[in-house]
């Protein structure tokens, strides 16, 4: 079947269509209800459906006699270590692993944090989770502990698994005084903590354990099999709030939409190799660093390095040849910053990429400069596509498993099966060819995407369901062209997307005005040529502050690294008199934006006091 010919299938009998992509992966009971809407605008798929995701991803290959197939590449440029582990002997971790678990009374439907760096034990911790049916909530390794309390007030873990260290191109970042900190600055206590030690020993308290002792002494145990509806995991993701949102993703009908992706969109089969150079604290890393390539029973790649400086701009070609990459998924940000170091390529002519088919990026739009930068390069398909955490999977791409479509420039390609994409102006009118709206999406979205958030049905509708009635609103801009190609230009609310890692600045704000010197603040996302976007902080200061602008900058830029991290790189504060605003109160952050991006922009009528712009233009003027 072409595209269009499958596409229209998935959006005109949707239940036929999942129906025949359900029959592909294996299930414990196969499903008779397809689609179910248990309340209006809620919506499960394969509800009746009984399997379980450890079982799919390990224990169906070896049950196949693929056992000795490598099933994942672990490569640490870091601590120049590489290792490999076969199907049999990930399963065998991954069951022993969750009989550990389960000796601490961890059982089904519990919770379960991961704060790890990028290395084999996250991926077994993880898998071990879906083994036992308990639900994972993976943090990104490095956030800040403020950031992890939150999400161990929300998850309510009874166990916190995490390292002794994570390593940052060539910084150690000690995560076990800061998972220490998080659960004293914590309401909710768990009751045990994990930790995988790897190199320096660490004296444990009560209740914390050695990660491979436990694993010495525990025993492989049989998976538990989970209703299809069963969450697998949640992740969070910023809100404009600043509160967390948690995303839920079911297990039967992610596992459908994965497998189905695997081939129809990256055209990755059995035994090839798959290298998604992301994290395992991305919603990438979950689906194709784990989950995807192994239930497709690829070879997957798990990268501990970075694209430049571990040791070169080469690293990832180097990567490409040595493991026989098939398909690299990575963000802009990465090829951003080896066209930065290696402009010419030099370095890439060290290297044969004849196994590479194609590079998918996601996580913010890629600029054109740099997709033809990298495009004539290795000359190699490359397919910007687009999807969200909410998705988890892509919703915009070029089906390169389907049929191999003309890539447009700046265009993150065509919907993919089940995602009925349209763009919306602000009263849910459709908007003309080529004119930019509100990209949304009809309901019932496909499987694999969020059924609602962790515990918080209220906050899932108001924030995703409300704006338009029968339609997912995506927070993102965009347009479509006379060809059908649609165009995603950015975010639609006060979440800024800086290296993939979207965070709020409504949360921003809040900590920079809990500065002692601050009266007012407001911060916007900017254009960055390597982050793709990051904040700047605008202040207007208390009366009668005695600091000098470099200690308050100085001040500011801590606070919000200490709150957040480092990957929010706040990295400029200005000190203004006045913020524009509306009549109403409301900071024109849009207009600020505008203006520090050199963007033409009108001036709202309902400004308050024009000087205020004048400022601004005054600072950032060419």
């Amino acid at each position: 079947m072409s595209y269009q010919d499958q596409y229209l299938q998935s959006i005109t009998n949707k239940e036929e269509f999942w129906r025949a992509r359900a029959n592909e992966i294996d299930w414990i009971q196969a499903p008779t209800k397809i689609l179910s809407e248990t309340k209006p605008h809620f919506y499960e798929w394969f509800q009746d459906g009984i399997t379980n995701m450890s079982y799919l991803c390990l224990t169906k290959h070896i049950n196949e006699g693929r056992g000795d197939q490598i099933a994942l590449i672990y490569d640490s440029p870091v601590t120049q270590t590489t290792n490999t582990f076969t199907y049999f002997e990930l399963e065998k971790l991954v069951s022993k692993f969750a009989g550990a678990l389960q000796n601490l009374g961890i059982n089904q439907g519990d919770t379960v944090i991961i704060y790890m760096p990028m290395v084999p034990e996250a991926i077994v911790s993880m898998l071990a989770c879906a083994h036992i049916g308990a639900i994972h909530s993976v943090v990104f390794g490095g956030f800040a502990p403020h950031e992890l309390a939150l999400r161990i007030n929300d998850a309510n873990p009874k166990v916190v698994i995490t390292a002794s260290f994570g390593i940052e191109g060539n910084k150690k970042i000690n995560y076990k005084p800061m998972v220490d900190r998080a659960i004293e600055e914590a309401n909710f206590k768990p009751p045990h903590t994990i930790l995988f030690q790897r190199e320096d020993k660490i004296e444990l308290n009560e209740n914390e354990y050695d990660f491979y002792t436990l694993l010495d002494q525990s025993k492989e145990i049989n998976f538990t099999p989970v209703k299809s509806t069963h969450p697998l995991y949640i992740l969070y993701t910023s809100g404009t709030t600043g509160k967390p949102k948690g995303i839920v993703r079911d297990t039967g009908g992610y596992a459908t939409a994965l497998k189905y992706s695997m081939k129809s969109i990256y055209n990755i089969n059995q035994g090839d190799v798959f290298w998604a150079a992301s994290d395992v604290g991305w919603v990438v890393g979950h689906s194709y660093i784990v989950y995807g390539p192994l239930i497709q029973g690829c070879t997957t790649v798990l990268y501990e390095g970075k694209p430049v400086g571990t040791p070169d701009a080469g690293a990832f070609w180097r990567m490409i040849e040595q493991y026989q990459v098939k398909t690299l998924f990575t963000a802009p940000t990465a090829l951003r910053a080896i066209k930065k170091e290696d402009h010419d390529g030099l370095l890439l002519q060290q290297y044969n990429l004849s196994c590479l088919q194609s590079i998918f990026l996601a996580g913010e739009r890629c600029d054109p400069a740099t997709l033809n930068w990298i495009e004539d390069l290795i000359q190699k398909p490359i397919i910007d596509h687009w999807w969200q955490t909410e998705s988890g999977w892509p919703m915009l791409a070029i089906p390169m498993g389907i049929e191999i479509k003309p890539i447009k420039l700046g265009s993150a390609g065509f919907p993919m099966c089940g995602y009925d994409i349209q763009i919306f102006d602000e009263e849910g009118v459709m908007k003309e060819k080529n004119s930019e709206g509100n990209v949304v999406i009809k309901l019932p979205l496909p499987p694999g995407c969020l059924p609602t958030l962790w515990k918080n049905d209220d906050r899932y509708e108001k924030e995703y369901l409300s704006t338009y009635e029968g339609y997912y609103l995506t927070g993102d801009g965009g347009y479509t062209d006379e060809d059908g190609y649609f165009f995603i230009m950015g975010r639609i609310d006060d979440v800024i997307n800086v290296s993939g890692h979207r965070l709020s600045t409504g949360e921003m704000e809040e900590i920079v005005a809990s500065y002692n010197a601050i009266a007012e603040c407001a911060v916007v996302g900017i254009k960055d040529a390597l982050r793709g976007q990051r904040p700047i902080a605008f202040v207007v200061l208390k009366d009668g502050v005695q600091k000098s602008k470099t200690e308050i900058e100085e001040d500011i830029i801590a606070l919000i690294r200490d709150k957040i991290g480092a990957i929010a790189f706040l990295k400029n504060v200005y000190i203004v008199q006045r913020l524009p605003k509306t009549r109403s109160g409301k900071i024109l952050r849009k207009t600020i934006r505008s203006i520090v991006d050199h963007v033409p922009h009108s001036v709202p009528s309902t400004i308050e006091d024009l000087s205020s712009l004048d400022e601004i233009n005054a600072l950032f003027s060419i």
